[in-house]
């Protein structure tokens, strides 16, 4: 299966935001190419918040480009072979985090930004990822820092994208 076709397969199976649910699907009926960066309409991305729920605390990571505490999570790439993939390979390099599992159940949230030109939209599939105990951090290049946050301090640096989709995985747990 493509990673296209898994994206579909997601975002119809997926509960919840069902306007915004739609408008990805439409999206990508749209644009076949709506999976890659080159689409200037706008592409999927899939992005993971790590948490480490025995001690109340969430990694997040201070973008290098955007220079706010965000989720892990980017592009995804030709050797993804699911946006479960995708997401759980962008927290993994971004985190430097060896053995997160993902928070089963499929995508937390959806949330469409917008980004600086050519592109238009981030149109990005969230997920949630677990820490295992004793995980250590390793800054990327993609970040200026990481640290972790007590899930009652992500509202005083992070946005409300952020703290919803901290909010939406604590539901899940």
């Amino acid at each position: 299966m493509s990673l296209y076709d898994d994206a579909v397969l997601v975002l119809k199976g997926y509960e919840g935001q069902e306007e915004l649910r739609q408008a990805y699907l439409d999206h990508l009926a749209a644009h076949p190419d709506g999976m890659w960066k080159a689409c200037e309409a706008g592409h999927i991305t899939a992005s993971a918040v790590v948490i480490d729920p025995s001690r109340g605390r969430v990694l997040l990571t201070l973008h290098r480009k955007l220079r706010m505490w965000l989720q892990m999570g980017g592009h995804c790439e030709p050797e993804d072979t699911s946006l479960e993939a995708a997401a759980l390979r962008e927290a993994t390099e971004e985190s430097g985090i060896t053995g997160l599992t993902l928070l089963p159940g499929g995508p937390v949230r959806l949330d469409r930004h917008p980004i600086p030109a050519p592109c238009h939209w981030h149109l990005d599939v969230q997920y949630a990822v677990l820490a295992p105990p004793g995980a250590v951090q390793e800054i990327s290049d993609e970040s200026l820092d990481l640290r972790w946050f007590g899930y009652d301090e992500v509202a005083d640096v992070a946005d409300e994208s952020v703290v919803r989709l901290l909010e939406a995985a604590r539901a899940r747990l």
